[in-house]
């Protein structure tokens, strides 16, 4: 494995890896620091916009947090928005670059509706728009690529609803997920760990497979993106995400064509430890279907007992499967091409 990191790893991913419980800390006492309006404490909806790893955020927060408060929260990724954005709508406004196009058209929507906006952001032209607007501004370190600054648009924001008594006291779960997710990365994840390292056994059990990821409807749907944008940007490759109970309303019947392409499908379930007793029984019952019917699967289990701390756990091993599975894959994790070659045409406007 070393050899493999000392090879592929040009441009260092792992130490982003590594860091991470370090960013969970410092992205919420950032949150600690930004001065809200007292207009921003009476609204009706949060929404958070952005683009991939700048808008997995707002995913998470919304699985999170989801049965726990009075008000909807809406995930948008697009150049425009609903037309229920309006004067009593919060709207985080997150891009890591700051230039993200799509995000720059919301915001500017966004303020012509007299939303109350926050930016999260390392700068770019969102940053000279909020500096111009009046709108408070997060600025987060530069230097990370944008998949990698997860933290900052977790925990962040989750420290802003805090501060206007939107959330209670979330350090309890700030606490255990940092605790956690340091316990997971040197006793299961890490290069160093030589034995019983589940992300690198994972990984090898992905190897020339395409991965099909199921997980509960909300609670796990954005750890299951997640999954999902780490394998493509880390390791290069595709794969499937679905959600119980739906999927065995439709997908479960698809098992069947085209059967050599099947042949190379590896099943990953995305457990949580307090589901719901009749999603629990979906997923046994799916399970022996595939074992009838042979395919491979492994299970994987949530840890921790807030729900923030559940879905982090989950989260920080696909980190780790999807930068493995790089390595195996003979390819650095961290170059991303294919994006940098389509912005570059989307600028020239020769698309």
């Amino acid at each position: 494995m070393l050899k493999l990191i000392k090879r592929f790893d040009n441009l260092n991913m792992l130490p982003l890896l590594q860091d991470f419980p370090a960013q969970c800390k410092d992205s919420y006492l950032l949150g600690e620091e930004i001065k809200i309006p007292p207009t921003y404490h009476l609204f009706k909806y949060v929404v958070f916009c952005g683009m991939g790893g700048s808008a997995i955020g707002g995913d998470i927060i919304r699985a999170a947090y989801l049965y726990r408060i009075k008000f909807p929260i809406f995930v948008i990724k697009n150049y425009s928005l609903p037309n229920f954005v309006d004067e009593e709508t919060l709207f985080f406004v997150c891009s890591y670059s700051g230039n993200t196009e799509e995000t720059i058209s919301a915001y500017q929507e966004a303020k012509k509706r007299r939303a109350k906006i926050i930016v999260i952001s390392s700068g770019g032209i969102l940053r000279e728009l909020a500096e111009k607007d009046a709108s408070p501004f997060v600025k987060i370190p530069p230097g990370y690529p944008p998949r990698q600054a997860l933290a900052y648009f977790v925990f962040t924001p989750l420290k802003i609803l805090e501060k206007i008594n939107i959330l209670p006291n979330l350090e309890p779960e700030w606490q255990e997920t940092i605790s956690l997710l340091e316990k997971l990365r040197d006793k299961n994840f890490s290069p160093e760990v030589k034995k019983g390292n589940f992300a690198w056994e994972l990984a090898q059990l992905l190897k020339n497979k395409f991965p099909v990821i199921y997980g509960q409807i909300d609670y796990l749907e954005a750890v299951c993106a997640r999954w999902r944008a780490q394998l493509a940007e880390n390791s290069k490759v595709l794969s499937s995400i679905h959600f119980f109970p739906e999927m065995n309303h439709n997908e479960i019947v698809g098992w069947r064509f085209p059967e050599a392409v099947l042949k190379k499908f590896f099943i990953i379930f995305l457990r949580d430890n307090q589901e719901q007793e009749r999603i629990e029984r979906r997923i046994e019952v799916t399970k022996e279907i595939f074992s009838r019917d042979g395919f491979k699967f492994k299970e994987v289990r949530a840890e921790g007992n807030f729900l923030l701390a559940r879905i982090f756990s989950l989260i920080y091993l696909g980190d780790y499967v999807s930068y493995y599975l790089a390595l195996l894959n003979r390819v650095d994790p961290t170059p991303v091409e294919p994006i940098v070659y389509l912005k570059n045409k989307l600028s020239d406007n020769k698309v």
